[in-house]
């Protein structure tokens, strides 16, 4: 991530301004008391320890949830936005912030198919733990997350019936993008991913009801038949198609 200004403009700023600027970049900004605090410490300093926040003590929440409990579970879409605004003005972490904010763009999912808030705030949650993790280990990640695994269907990707929404989301948006890849390696990552889906962590009356939901392999869904995908053969399942 790109977090200095071009030697021209740099000289421009003042220190207090190209602090602001590093903090804007790599946050949501700071308070005039926090930015004289990293001028004094200076900028290679302050970069340096943005770019490490497990060094940093996490948020405290129990202030929000002693006096608003109900956004402990946030399963509507009220409670749970706040939880994250508040997050976001708070967090002793900007950049994790900020990466897990950017993630969400990227794999985007939204409350109008979900209807179930705390599982989005899960995988956010997820984003934030992995927000400067390697590349492959976020992909397996939001293939594992019951969010996005609703959100693109495929719990109903099964080695009787093949949803490709999935498979080919992760190939155009998530990964390769357009003309990196053929139809058939789109039906076999699907394939690949038959069986992946998810259940409620409490039995419910409803499959997915509004308890929090979690991952679950399906080997009786998967299809272990042999695939092709990029030039490459072998009984795959999605971690390989990800490894490839």
């Amino acid at each position: 991530m790109a977090i200095a200004l071009r030697p021209a403009e740099a000289k421009q700023l003042t220190g207090i301004e190209l602090m602001g600027h590093l903090y804007r970049r790599a946050g949501f900004g700071a308070t005039r008391d926090q930015l004289e605090a990293a001028l004094a410490r200076g900028y290679e300093a302050t970069v340096e320890e943005l770019l490490h926040p497990e060094n940093a003590p996490p948020l405290e929440e129990d202030v929000i949830f002693r006096f608003y409990p109900d956004m402990k579970e946030a399963r509507q879409i009220d409670p749970a936005q706040s939880l994250w605004v508040y997050r976001m003005i708070n967090t002793r972490r900007p950049l994790e912030e900020k990466m897990a904010l950017f993630w969400h763009h990227l794999f985007a999912t939204g409350f109008a198919k979900l209807n179930h808030a705390k599982v989005m705030t899960n995988q956010i949650a997820m984003f934030r733990k992995y927000a400067l993790s390697d590349f492959r280990t976020l992909l397996v990640e939001i293939s594992r997350d019951p969010a996005m695994i609703f959100w693109l269907d495929n719990h109903t990707n099964t080695k009787r019936v093949h949803n490709e929404n999935y498979g080919r989301e992760l190939l155009e948006l998530f990964s390769m993008g357009i003309g990196n890849y053929t139809e058939d390696d789109v039906k076999n990552c699907a394939r690949a991913f038959t069986g992946w889906s998810l259940k409620p962590t409490i039995p419910a009356a409803q499959p997915y009801g509004r308890f929090d939901w979690e991952f679950e392999f399906r080997p009786d869904l998967h299809d272990y038949g042999e695939k092709v995908f990029l030039g490459e053969r072998g009984n795959f399942d999605g971690t390989d198609i990800i490894d490839i």
